[in-house]
């Protein structure tokens, strides 16, 4: 069956200070983004979407989609802030992107097949992959999505704070919601970390967590486009700095009754490079899994 990765990369020229400041933490200079492509056509993805801002298109072209060229096929869609449903005009003085749920329906015109959904700059391991893989695979029509998720302690990072969607799921390993906590931190082996209503909790560690690594089926572009424009009649588009992201229209979705959203436990790392004293960690394992021949170097021919 064909499968699309769908590549959040809007915020790299922003947050990298520009492509061209890609760092590569891989044994011959491979990005993170490389090995997600990688897993993804190892796992049997046969395109690769990527969402980027229009304005860096030339250079994104240029130092990223050249990587994978004759290897998977790529397109690109434009995350903009006037492209809204009808009816909603932009809000004078607007910067801020609309969020990740905007960013996914940025696509919706280029995908027509079940994709998963990744950030650019986070490393997910080949297990992901095959197992979202096998559930998007699966032959059931209509609306269909799921999760992977990970064991807390096997996404946190050992230089500072972090935060993280904390799930609550069903003994069918189905959804039932995903709450955010922030200032998630281990300390003299402890994990503690803030709830939405402000309280301290500690944590065991062993909570799944939600790090953005969503299957979906096509049929939720017109969900999408429905609650993207319920967000902004209630008052989305008057708050300059409010964003529409996946996992609260994911909720709403569940809410409704549309259908349930599985979870897909994953024993695997999830990396990223969240303080710049996380780059050496991210080598370094990247490093072992390629004397362990999870991966060669290079990933691909002409990184080297």
């Amino acid at each position: 069956m064909n499968k699309t990765l769908l590549v959040l990369a809007a915020g790299m020229g922003s947050r990298y200070g520009g492509l061209k400041q890609l760092d590569g933490v891989g044994p011959s200079g491979e990005v993170v983004l490389d090995y997600s492509v990688h897993d993804a056509l190892w796992a049997g993805f046969n395109k690769v979407v990527f969402v980027i801002r229009r304005d860096f298109r030339d250079e994104f072209e240029e130092i990223v989609v050249r990587r994978y060229h004759g290897q998977i096929a790529i397109e690109l869609a434009f995350q903009e802030l006037d492209d809204l449903p009808e009816r909603h005009a932009l809000p004078l003085g607007r910067q801020k992107p609309w969020g990740t749920g905007h960013a996914i329906r940025a696509a919706r015109h280029l995908i027509h097949e079940p994709f998963l959904v990744v950030n650019a700059d986070d490393f997910y391991g080949m297990e992901a992959y095959s197992k979202m893989a096998v559930f998007l695979d699966r032959p059931e029509e209509g609306l269909r999505f799921g999760m992977v998720a990970y064991t807390l302690s096997n996404t946190l990072s050992e230089h500072g704070e972090v935060s993280r969607g904390v799930c609550t799921v069903a003994a069918d390993q189905t959804l039932i919601r995903v709450e955010e906590h922030t200032g998630i931190v281990r300390n003299a082996g402890e994990i503690r970390g803030t709830d939405t209503t402000g309280e301290v909790r500690q944590l065991t560690g062993t909570e799944m967590v939600s790090m953005n690594f969503w299957g979906f089926t096509q049929e939720v572009f017109p969900h999408l486009e429905d609650l993207f424009g319920k967000f902004l009649d209630s008052g989305g588009n008057e708050n300059p700095k409010s964003e529409f992201y996946i996992p609260s229209a994911v909720s709403e979705i569940i809410a409704s009754g549309a259908a349930p959203a599985s979870v897909i436990p994953s024993a695997g790392r999830w990396f990223g490079v969240t303080y710049k004293e996380d780059r050496e960690s991210v080598a370094s394992a990247l490093g072992q899994m390629v004397k362990d021949r999870l991966y060669p170097t290079p990933l691909w021919n002409h990184i080297s």
